[in-house]
């Protein structure tokens, strides 16, 4: 929620404005928000809350009919999860206990980051059929019933991605016809199919930070070679309020950034519709990619990569384009299973529902799955606690509570 700052009125007494400023200390008051070349104020930290002392082995994020889970985000001050069911957010506490949620997504809802700075739940948000791809902010502090309506219950707002719809709507073959949702044609750049990993976490390269890095989707297609890279970008969205819009299906909007603060690729070989889940761990300082597997013979189709997170993106040549293409390249960590002829490290991983590093050597894996009732097929998926081991051909390990 918004934050306003606290006026300074010179009328005012020694002593209230010193309890004004220990109330502010305590997390009581509200902090001034910067200015960013006189355009929008940026969003003012939330008040610090002591964190949970420990964290349970799973939760539990019940059976809904909806679509499968897509992905999670932990909010660890506040002690709530948040898992992304496609077409529908759920709020629990970290009993699994259902706090509230949010409906009436036609698009697709998939992945999930917590910012720290701002206390905010982001997600990929796709309408294809629009040529619409947006990030998605919740306000998590106003998710307090269920089935609260995503376009008039004011607890979400959206940024368009211009970069994303342009290589999704691409002509990549000249023919002046755009092939809508389709992976079977030669259009849609680097097989652009929209966006689904999205994380918070430092510059590549770098330590500043944070940047909201999202990746897009990538449609599974053995027939082209210009599909192999997964891509990345990156934004600072701290003075992202000038481009917040209410989610409107029937009318959608085109307030975003012109371009990203940076495009980036990592050389995996193709995969089934891209990142489905990005998570930056900030104990190693590397980025985990975990995908559908991919179905090119000539690779080795791993379901979880690394990027090594220190080191600096190179530019080289985007491999495979139809013209050759410069682009900034990461490298994929040397580290797990390791295919000589292409080249690519990576895992054999679960990791695709659903990836929350705790930045200890720590990691909730989500587990999607089905129940029934009354005969009508529900959608299930928690998150658990692992740890990371580095082993292959699967690093993580669960975590039980002894």
């Amino acid at each position: 929620m918004r934050r306003n700052s606290p006026a300074r009125l010179a009328a005012l007494s020694a002593s209230l404005v010193a309890v004004s400023a220990a109330l502010a200390v305590a997390g009581g008051g509200t902090a001034e928000a910067a200015d960013h070349s006189g355009e929008a104020s940026a969003r003012a930290h939330r008040p610090a809350a002591p964190a949970p002392l420990t964290l349970p082995a799973s939760v539990d994020g019940g059976a809904w009919r909806s679509g499968h889970l897509q992905g999670t985000a932990l909010d660890e001050r506040g002690g709530f999860m948040y898992f992304s069911f496609t077409n529908l957010l759920v709020k629990t506490d970290l009993r699994g206990r259902p706090i509230g949620s949010v409906t009436g997504f036609t698009g697709h809802l998939g992945d999930l980051a917590f910012n720290k700075d701002d206390g905010r739940v982001y997600g990929s948000l796709e309408y294809k059929a629009a040529k619409a791809f947006y990030v998605a902010i919740f306000d998590g502090d106003r998710i307090t019933r269920m089935n609260m309506d995503a376009e008039t219950d004011e607890v979400l707002s959206t940024v368009h991605l211009k970069e994303v719809v342009e290589d999704y709507t691409a002509d990549m073959n000249g023919d002046g016809v755009f092939d809508g949702n389709t992976a079977n044609t030669p259009d849609h750049r680097y097989g652009c199919s929209g966006v689904d990993g999205i994380a918070f976490g430092p510059g590549f390269g770098s330590s500043r930070g944070p940047r909201l890095t999202i990746a897009y989707g990538v449609y599974s297609n053995t027939g082209r070679a210009d599909n192999d890279h997964q891509v990345l970008l990156q934004y600072d969205v701290r003075f992202w309020e000038r481009y917040e819009r209410p989610l409107t299906e029937s009318d959608p909007h085109t307030s975003g950034p012109a371009r990203p603060g940076g495009k980036f690729f990592a050389y995996t070989g193709n995969t089934t519709y891209g990142v489905q889940n990005l998570e930056y761990d900030e104990h190693s300082g590397d980025w985990r990619l975990a995908v559908y597997k991919g179905k090119k013979k000539t690779f080795p189709n791993y379901s979880l990569f690394v990027v090594d997170g220190s080191q600096r993106p190179r530019w080289g040549l985007v491999r495979g384009q139809a013209r050759p293409e410069l682009g900034r390249i990461l490298a994929l960590a040397p580290r797990g299973l390791h295919d000589e002829e292409s080249g690519v490290y990576g895992y054999q991983s679960a990791g695709q529902y659903g990836l929350i590093s705790l930045d200890d050597g720590r990691s909730y894996v989500a587990e999607a799955g089905t129940a029934q009732s009354d005969g009508v097929t529900l959608q299930t998926g928690r998150a658990v606690l692992h740890r990371w081991t580095g082993l292959t051909p699967n690093p993580f390990e669960p975590l039980r509570r002894r």
